[in-house]
């Protein structure tokens, strides 16, 4: 049972390279191009066609015909220096790519989808659109000048955020974005799953009182979801905390400064994650979960349209980043299932136990046998740099099975994923000692043999005979080595 996943699961990474894959490169990109009538810049609204400023734009162009071209030796397009959120940023066009209405109605589907936030104990389940979340969650950011006590209860009865205006010290929202697996599924023509919402929040955070102010926010946008007839006498920031949050991470070091707030989902639900962000030196690991959607226009359209559905002939502009760099690679390397990284040394984890999901999945690496292998060493030394200790081993690969293979349809998965990080661990860390590669291997096969168990699949070991003699000098050998049967 071992030995066939396993081999079967190696193709991916010694058979089928994708550096000696034939690419089928279109190459009338140029004159699709063409056909765009030079206009103004992007609307906030279309009406069946897309007006792009070829002089200000050229490098913005719908995603959808990006994915064909592997354009590897153009030069790349910067505009001048612009003022978001106070800052001055220098925009690599290519970054950027306008999103096909078969994209924005994927969008708008995701937008739509009903996530459940289940409450621990007697907390009730929050039932809640995604674009109603996301939607409170801003409201509750730009109205929240000071963090709540946690022992102080909530208002009784259900409360308005204030004006934005109100204050000048309240958050100001640059940008919200979809990022990760989601992103990736709205952009590509392949049915790509996810098992995340993630959703980021560009804003400023100076300081612990800014962290303290995104809690008290989240939280509130929280209560404001409880069902009418709950009663809020008693509910204080922490109890809402307990209930309905369940993990919270502060990072504000080495140049990062960014929170993250997941809230609490069954098994096979997919879990909402929001991160609000100021800075994040890495936020990506791989070029094909790079993509980060922009939602601002369609939040405005949302509010705007008084309920007009979309349309082929009515849907906002939407525009999409790859923060890995050229929009067209990422595109490239997403549509023809490639992994392309840069830097794995620079991920936490070392982007491992990602790199092996995506083998899983048919993605191959980008690069010839030489180059797979040093990647690949480079990603286990950074794990077990960030991981060193068995037992810190055995939480990140449990809670990695637990979220990322959490459909019913996937538990089978688990136990080929294990086969495939037990095959890249064993052949490509150099980084341990003999007796810390053995712990870690052996965690992996007794990880397996659990779920074997689990599924009632079992395995049978058969010893094999051992061959016993002893070692002198050539002269002092027996004539005949009897082998017991």
């Amino acid at each position: 049972m071992w030995n066939d996943g396993y081999h079967h699961h190696s193709c991916n990474r010694n058979g089928i390279c994708s550096f000696y894959r034939r690419r089928h490169v279109y190459r009338d990109f140029q004159s699709k191009m063409k056909s765009v009538e030079q206009g103004t810049p992007l609307p906030i609204m279309q009406n069946g066609r897309l007006n792009v400023s070829t002089a200000d734009l050229n490098h913005v162009r719908p995603a959808a015909m990006l994915s064909t071209c592997d354009d590897r030796n153009r030069g790349a397009t910067t505009n001048t220096a612009v003022t978001t959120g106070g800052r001055a940023q220098q925009t690599d066009l290519s970054r950027l790519a306008v999103l096909s209405y078969e994209q924005v109605a994927r969008l708008n589907d995701v937008m739509d989808e009903t996530v459940s936030i289940h409450g621990r104990g007697n907390f009730p389940t929050l039932e809640v659109r995604l674009r109603d979340l996301v939607a409170m969650v801003r409201d509750r950011l730009r109205a929240q000048a000071a963090p709540e006590d946690d022992d102080v209860a909530f208002p009784a009865e259900r409360s308005t955020p204030p004006s934005p205006d109100a204050d000048d010290t309240c958050f100001q929202v640059r940008s919200i974005r979809l990022n990760g697996g989601a992103a990736s599924h709205v952009l590509t023509t392949d049915t790509q799953p996810y098992n995340d919402l993630d959703l980021i929040f560009n804003i400023s955070l100076s300081g612990n009182r800014d962290f303290d102010r995104v809690k008290s926010a989240v939280l509130r946008a929280l209560v404001d979801l409880l069902p009418e007839g709950v009663s809020r006498k008693r509910m204080t920031p922490c109890s809402i905390k307990e209930a309905y949050v369940s993990k919270m991470v502060k990072v504000n070091k080495d140049g990062d400064r960014w929170s993250l707030i997941s809230l609490g989902t069954l098994p096979g639900q997919r879990n909402v994650e929001l991160k609000f962000v100021d800075r994040m030196k890495r936020p990506f690991e791989f070029s094909v979960d790079s993509f980060q959607i922009v939602l601002d226009s369609l939040l405005l359209f949302y509010e705007c349209s008084s309920g007009v559905p979309i349309s082929e002939s009515f849907y906002p502009t939407v525009v999409g980043e790859s923060v890995y760099g050229d929009f067209r690679d990422a595109m490239y390397h997403l549509e023809n299932k490639l992994i392309v990284t840069r830097n794995p040394e620079e991920i936490r984890g070392g982007g491992l136990l990602k790199y092996c999901n995506l083998l899983l999945r048919n993605y191959a690496p980008d690069y010839d046998g030489d180059g797979t292998k040093k990647l690949e060493r480079y990603m286990c030394s950074r794990f077990f740099i960030d991981f060193s200790d068995i037992h810190q081993q055995r939480a990140k690969l449990e809670n990695y099975l637990k979220n990322h293979f959490c459909a019913p349809q996937e538990e089978y998965m688990k136990l080929q994923y294990l086969n495939v990080l037990k095959q890249v661990v064993e052949e490509s860390t150099v980084c341990l000692m003999i007796h810390e590669r053995h712990q870690t291997l052996s965690l992996i096969a007794e990880l397996s043999w659990r779920l074997m168990a689990g599924q009632g699949m079992y395995y049978y070991y058969h010893p094999q005979p051992q061959l016993t003699m002893s070692i002198g000098h050539h002269s002092q050998l027996p004539a005949q080595l009897h082998c017991p049967s």
